[in-house]
């Protein structure tokens, strides 16, 4: 990321034909057999994928763990209708007819399915289940396995947001309908948040799960620790179907900021949500300058812009790109504005090269969803 190096492309779609996307590269094959590529789903697949990445990077033995006690939290923004939409496709060919319908569709289409999927492959016989937050989804089930570890329901989450979205026509017609799908003649340079020649969205897929603990025993097994969350909040704003709220957007950000027992001037980078939409680029500015005011010790920058917009995985995955700043004090650019628009021309938005600064203590994530679903995170460096 600190190349400045995008790796959105273009893809194939049906009724469509070419659209600008980003697609996850990846051998499914390395964690899962060929008969579970045949009965599951892509998100599933992206599911299991991270999950195992994420077991193997935290160095837990999954065989000495009490495989009842460890909970599966994903959230997405929609699922099924990748299945749904193929289906029909392809009994198209046939005049429609219903016997060629594949009889793996409902447990496809279940709203559990991509969670569901990894303990069928894992073993993991603790709770399990997706949560529908739109594409605030993916901080959401990171809040929803920190709740679960403070309640002591499970020992162990495998905690983030999958998304399997550019599979699906749908999704890219109803964003070009709406005049919210980016276009541009390099794909690379598509997503554009808060440039001022933005025209919406670059849709992808994409996953990333995160092993959470409770810090003791994080401690005890002498885990690498790559940050503690200490602040989420979630809320409605109760607006529109689509079109955000700035006002709830300030109310979230300050209550995060809350639970954490910090102010603004403690937060060292803001991950923006900022999709390259026309109005919701500029009412997240409105709330961060409503929040953070001329605050000279936060920087902010925004992870869509090399990645376009991962739907339920973009709340955690664009966390996880930022994580490293707080081993290399190094603030990944925003790429792609070449005019930026005077409406979002926030202070210390890092764009187009990266930024080295003195420290970086605490990340504050930000990550809102259609029908004015919002969540934040606040995540501190681990100091012993």
């Amino acid at each position: 990321m600190l190349a400045g190096k995008s790796g959105v492309g273009r893809i194939e779609t049906h009724y469509m034909g070419e659209v600008i996307a980003g697609v996850c590269h990846f051998d499914p094959l390395r964690y899962q057999r060929k008969k579970e590529l045949r009965r599951g789903t892509r998100a599933g697949s992206i599911a299991i994928y991270c999950a195992h990445e994420a077991i193997a990077d935290s160095k837990l033995d999954l065989e000495s763990v009490d495989k009842s006690r460890i909970g599966i939290y994903l959230g997405i923004t929609e699922h099924g209708n990748v299945e749904t939409e193929h289906e029909i496709y392809n009994i198209k060919q046939f005049d429609y007819n219903v016997e060629l319908w594949s009889h793996h569709h409902n447990p496809r289409t279940v709203a559990n399915s991509p969670a569901g999927e990894v303990t069928l492959n894992m073993g993991i016989t603790g709770p399990h289940y997706t949560l529908g937050g739109a594409c605030a989804a993916g901080n959401i089930g990171l809040i929803q396995g920190l709740q679960m570890l403070r309640l002591g329901e499970v020992d162990l989450a495998l905690a983030g947001g999958v998304s399997e979205t550019p599979h699906t026509f749908g999704v890219f017609a109803a964003f070009k309908n709406e005049g919210a799908l980016a276009s541009h003649p390099d794909p690379q340079k598509a997503s554009r948040p808060f440039d001022r020649d933005r025209n919406g969205i670059v849709v992808s897929e994409g996953g990333c799960i995160c092993v959470l603990e409770r810090l003791s025993d994080a401690r005890k097994r002498g885990a690498r620790i790559y940050g503690e969350i200490v602040g989420y909040a979630i809320n409605s704003d109760a607006f529109d179907f689509i079109l955000p709220n700035a006002q709830r957007q300030v109310e979230c950000m300050s209550l995060a900021l809350k639970k954490a027992g910090i102010s603004t001037s403690d937060i060292d980078i803001i991950n923006t949500h900022g999709t390259a939409t026309t109005e919701g680029d500029k009412a997240e500015c409105e709330a961060i300058r409503q929040v953070f005011g001329d605050n000279s010790n936060t920087y902010i920058n925004n992870t869509k812009s090399y990645i376009g917009h991962t739907m339920g995985a973009a709340g955690v995955l664009e966390l996880v790109g930022n994580l490293p700043s707080f081993e290399d004090h190094m603030v990944h650019q925003t790429i792609n504005v070449d005019n930026l628009d005077p409406e979002c021309a926030l202070k210390n938005l890092v764009i187009n090269q990266p930024k080295k600064v003195d420290k970086v203590d605490y990340i504050l994530n930000n990550s809102f969803g259609m029908l004015g679903i919002n969540s934040v995170l606040v995540v501190k460096r681990f100091a012993e």
